[in-house]
């Protein structure tokens, strides 16, 4: 699957709501985790591999396929008060990183790849996952958390890879 890069209107598009679970959502699913992991990434949203619907992986150990996440229509619920500041950056923003701000940990509601309804306790780095990728959803970038200071640095970089100058 080809990313979409910053530039790409689909990630500023608010993702419709996945209402039909079956045989074609799966392969999918795993495309997108293939993808993700080639890409070297620890979460991947559908908008951005060009779709846009309410789907996500995450996965906060990269090396076990094992901890991989799948959310269809996620949703979060609660977010915690305590909050802390990490360097993020994105698949689809490649060389660009900031400083964003986000709860410590979440409550989320989703569907499985069945359709049936889960909810996920989350904190740490998968919480942080799953905050950036759910943001996808809603047509929001992690540069979009960022001081005014960094966004005037880092626009000259946003200009090029809107352009195209700057993509693999």
């Amino acid at each position: 699957m080809d990313l979409s890069i910053y530039g790409d209107g689909v990630l500023r598009a608010k993702s419709r709501k996945v209402e039909e679970f079956g045989k074609e959502l799966c392969p999918f699913l795993e495309e997108m985790i293939e993808t993700m992991s080639t890409e070297g990434g620890v979460g991947l949203a559908a908008p951005q591999v060009g779709l846009s619907k309410r789907i996500i992986v995450a996965n906060e150990e990269p090396d076990n396929r094992s901890t991989v996440v799948k959310m269809i229509n996620p949703k979060i619920i609660t977010l915690s008060n305590d909050v802390n500041t990490v360097e993020e950056g994105c698949l689809s923003i490649p060389g660009i990183h900031g400083d964003v701000v986000r709860p410590t940990s979440i409550v989320v509601h989703f569907q499985d790849e069945n359709g049936v309804e889960r909810e996920l306790e989350a904190e740490g780095l998968l919480a942080r996952i799953i905050q950036h990728e759910i943001d996808h959803l809603n047509g929001i970038l992690f540069i979009d958390h960022l001081s005014v200071a960094k966004k005037m640095l880092i626009k000259p970089q946003l200009r090029r890879l809107k352009n195209g100058s700057d993509r693999g």
